[in-house]
């Protein structure tokens, strides 16, 4: 039976971050953790310590799309004027789910926020900063490592910035 980190998408984001001199330990699950909180069912985390790897894109100077990626804790949601704001990007949207697998490599539920077939913008959520520990995608719906929030922004060379909403203005359900 071939050992599941053997997985292409999963060797991709082990190999980046050992380019940078970080050496992750993924786990792979059996069941899904394609959402935030089938991921901290599974980990044993809060829901907040679950890094979304979310794809938005906007129109770049030749018309060619350009995506951003924003690394959000998993009860949070990104605010689209903020992100514009924070990237000076005057019409971001969400990437559709083709858009992000083209711009990324991976497919949604298991884009990492590292390993990726193209360089991105990377913008972190602060609050994922008040945690020792998050979980993130690696590269499939089942694995996920777990990382230092600062390491995080080191490997993905993020800008921290406000992007999501209040959460007193989004109801959580």
């Amino acid at each position: 039976m071939p050992d599941p980190l053997d997985h292409p998408a999963i060797q991709r984001v082990v190999d980046a971050a050992s380019r940078k001199g970080v050496t992750l330990e993924v786990r792979v699950f059996d069941e899904s953790t394609h959402t935030a909180e089938e991921a901290a069912a599974a980990v044993g985390a809060e829901i907040g310590q679950i890094v979304k790897s979310l794809v938005f894109v906007a129109p770049g100077e030749d018309g060619v799309l350009e995506p951003i990626l924003c690394l959000v804790s998993g009860p949070n949601r990104v605010d689209l004027a903020r992100l514009a704001a924070v990237t000076g990007a005057g019409d971001v949207r969400r990437a559709t789910a083709r858009e992000a697998n083209e711009l990324s490599g991976f497919t949604i539920g298991g884009i990492p926020p590292i390993g990726h077939s193209r360089a991105m913008r990377v913008i972190m959520d602060p609050d994922l900063g008040l945690f020792q520990v998050v979980w993130a995608a690696a590269g499939t719906a089942t694995a996920v490592f777990p990382v230092p929030p600062a390491t995080l922004r080191t490997l993905a060379n993020a800008t921290v910035a406000p992007i999501t909403e209040d959460r007193a203005a989004s109801p959580r359900t």
